[in-house]
């Protein structure tokens, strides 16, 4: 079945049935709800609802979580411009032209032109989703244990490479996420490890509390430590529903270019929205007849951002229901949905359950749809709703997760694993050890290692028959390159750093 029968067949169950279009609703609404204010991300407000899916079918489940995925991205926007302080991560680029616009008195200006290009760059990421998804399935079925065990590892240095200056506490979280990922009962042989004694670890634990504690809990800890900060607060005049022509003249190509480079980015595995929207912003600035401009409050460089950041999103869903590796940190937790409903990511779901991949093609473009309208329509509630007092939101929250950790399984010990969890995110985001090596450690460490023993078991111990995959060859050249790229990029910075030094001394 084309990508484009089965678009049609999703909006066909989704136009079918009220209560899914209802849901999409609801969760683009929450959607924008957490990620307008600063705290709540779209990781957090997926993480909090998807215990709720599992009592829902499939259909029901992913509506709502892909529904909140859009809302969240763009809904960042609003608090990024209103008060230069970014809803979620994906919004940090968007405060660098989006609040000096909002100060120079043109509020409603900036956040016309940035939800514009939210709807236009997720438009684009959807059309991409829904043209390359299925013939990459089918591409997938070339894939063998190798080629698995290649594609997770390049999906871990892809991460650990954008870590920033300390690629070591890169490697150390993802480790620390793979030996997660192994605790309880081996797949391969059945020996259960590193449960020192715990029956209740026997089955590993439970990826709802160990995603939901990594997101939610370390988020409401760090965001607690500025509780009080006092922040300027603008008021909007009215927003209308499409911006006028003069606020568009010459950000055409830059929408594009930043859609295609917010859908490219996407598809690589872990790398995220934030990185999108500053490469894509720095493509504009260096393409800018004008480059001065930016960050003085230039329309461009909105655009750029939002453009970017929403496009991740459809790109982003591409290799997880593809080949069942995440494009992105809440791809993961959506991944984790998928299981859950006992759907397997790959040729066999676009095969098997073609009305599923139809409702996350059509859902997601809908909801893109309704974002618009909603953030634009009720833009006043929602710049009304940043005025709500964190410490009244937080113990809600740390409540609700609790419940949803527990109602999972039904035991007690997930409110547990969900805190502690939680707490050790806490301590390494204070000392500045990157979150998204851990969770895509912790993800990808079943295909990791599953795939790599199972290759190894069945060449008898050989690595030779590598050698003879080269699509596994090529993505792990990739990853490797990838591996050593930081140490690089740092041994060529002390060199010019020396030579700069050698030059003022002379």
């Amino acid at each position: 079945m084309s990508g484009l029968s089965t678009l049609l067949l999703g909006f066909q169950q989704i136009f079918s049935n009220p209560s899914v279009l209802l849901l999409l609703v609801g969760g683009t609404f929450m959607g924008i709800v957490f990620g307008s204010i600063p705290g709540l991300t779209g990781a957090l407000a997926i993480s909090l609802i998807l215990p709720f899916t599992y009592h829902m079918n499939a259909i029901s489940g992913l509506s709502v979580l892909i529904a909140i995925y859009v809302g969240s991205i763009s809904g960042g926007l609003i608090s990024a411009i209103l008060l230069n302080i970014p809803g979620t991560p994906s919004s940090i680029v968007t405060c660098f032209d989006g609040a000096p616009m909002a100060r120079q008195g043109q509020p409603s200006k900036a956040l016309v032109i940035g939800t514009f290009a939210s709807l236009i760059g997720g438009i684009i990421g959807g059309l991409f989703m829904v043209l390359i998804s299925g013939p990459m399935a089918t591409f997938s079925l070339k894939f063998g244990y190798w080629e698995y065990f290649a594609m997770g590892m390049m999906g871990l240095f892809i991460v650990i490479s954008l870590t920033g200056a300390d690629p070591l506490k890169g490697y150390i979280s993802a480790i620390l996420g793979i030996l997660v990922g192994m605790v309880g009962t081996d797949s391969v042989s059945t020996v259960t490890r590193f449960t020192f004694g715990n029956w209740q670890l026997q089955g590993g634990f439970s990826s709802l509390p160990v995603l939901m504690g990594l997101f939610a809990i370390s988020e409401i800890l760090v965001s607690i430590k500025s509780i009080n900060q006092k922040v300027e607060r603008r008021k909007i005049d009215a927003t209308p529903m499409l911006p006028k022509k003069e606020w568009l003249k010459g950000t055409g190509k830059t929408m594009i270019t930043s859609s295609l480079i917010g859908t490219g980015i996407g598809i690589l595995p872990g790398i995220g929205q934030a990185t999108a929207s500053l490469l894509a912003y720095t493509t504009a600035k260096q393409g800018s007849k004008n480059p001065e401009k930016f960050g003085t409050g230039c329309t461009e460089g909105v655009v750029a951002s939002e453009a970017a950041n929403n496009a991740v999103c459809g790109g982003a869903l591409i290799p997880m229901m593809a080949i069942g590796i995440p494009g992105d940190v809440i791809t993961s937790i959506l991944l984790g949905a998928l299981v859950l409903h006992g759907l397997q990511p790959g040729s066999l779901l676009f095969n098997s359950n073609p009305e599923i991949v139809g409702v996350v093609f059509a859902g997601y473009l809908l909801a893109n749809v309704l974002m618009y309208v909603m953030q634009l329509g009720l833009m006043r509630f929602f710049v009304m709703m940043l005025r709500i007092p964190v410490n009244l939101l937080y113990p809600i929250i740390i409540v609700a997760c609790l419940v949803g950790g527990i109602a999972t399984n039904n035991r007690i010990f997930d409110a547990g694993v969900l805190v502690g969890f939680g707490i050790v995110a806490y301590f390494m985001v204070c000392n500045k050890y990157p979150l998204p090596p851990m969770v895509l450690g912790y993800v990808l460490s079943g295909v990791i290692e599953k795939n790599y023993r199972t290759a190894i078991i069945a060449s008898k111990g050989s690595f030779l028959p590598l050698f003879s995959r080269p699509i596994a060859l090529v993505l792990l050249a990739i990853g490797i390159l990838l591996a050593f790229w930081p140490a690089f990029r740092n041994h060529q910075r002390k060199i010019q750093q020396a030579k700069q030094n050698a030059d003022a001394s002379v």
